[in-house]
């Protein structure tokens, strides 16, 4: 607290008539001792395998316990953002699976060209509600803010989006499928399978919530050029158990890997 322009202790008691100030101080962000599984490093990337349940970068309501916080020792970096250091894209926080982040302003700046360029691969994983779906198909709509609830995303509204799919298997009212992102939108994949009448399965804000069951979506493969060096680089992550055996629990023919 400040009273009449000076910082006072806590134990300072007013007469009447001061002018008295309560100042916000915002903190920085602090490196946490929290097990990410690193893919890949070098001086200008990380490649990680992020968990399901963790969110990647700090926000209203959560300044800790984030992959951004995870990651600090290890000099994620770039961007003009501090809660989001190296971050040039995001999964959702009950998403699993392979993301990339810069430990450089070249290695961001050349990253975020990609993605824009659509140079950037990304396969996904899901497990979707419903069958007899075409065995390939793609969904080119905006996504954006729905006008009716800004909490969520919408099709038909927003910027361009595409997403591509292919039917791995399908048994027991629901569908494996393998999916690519050509663009990078908020809840792309889930708004977009949503818009088609095939949720992800145990997706509680576009499908339906399954008790015990996490969203089934996880982020498998990812390929791009070293924006420093100029490697083509290609990294893969096996699906995570939990989401084997909920796939198992409907129907044993569903893909294992």
């Amino acid at each position: 607290m400040w009273v009449e322009g000076a910082e006072s202790s806590p134990a300072h008691k007013l007469r009447g008539g001061e002018r008295v100030e309560a100042r916000l101080i915002e903190e920085g962000l602090e490196p946490e001792d929290i097990t990410v599984p690193l893919v890949f490093e070098d001086e200008h990337l990380l490649v990680v395998n992020k968990p399901a349940g963790l969110v990647v970068h700090p926000g209203a309501g959560n300044r800790s316990g984030t992959l951004v916080n995870a990651l600090l020792s290890r000099g994620i970096a770039g961007g003009e953002d501090p809660e989001r250091p190296g971050v040039v894209h995001r999964l959702d926080r009950d998403t699993s699976g392979l993301m990339v982040l810069t430990k450089s302003e070249e290695a961001y700046s050349g990253l975020v060209a990609a993605l824009s360029e659509r140079r950037v691969r990304r396969i996904y994983r899901t497990l979707v509600v419903g069958e007899r779906l075409p065995r390939t198909g793609t969904v080119d709509s905006p996504v954006g803010r729905d006008p009716a609830n800004p909490t969520l995303m919408a099709a038909g509204v927003g910027r361009p989006a595409v997403t591509h799919f292919e039917v791995m298997h399908e048994a027991a009212g629901h569908a494996m499928l393998r999916v690519r992102l050509e663009t990078g939108r908020t809840h792309q994949i889930r708004v977009h399978l949503s818009a088609i009448g095939h949720p992800v399965y145990a997706d509680p804000l576009y499908g339906e919530a399954v008790p015990g069951q996490r969203l089934w979506l996880h982020a498998e493969r990812l390929a791009f050029i070293h924006p420093v060096s100029g490697e083509a680089l290609e990294f893969e992550a096996s699906i995570p158990e939990d989401l084997r055996e909920a796939a198992r629990d409907l129907d044993p023919g569903f893909p294992a890997t």
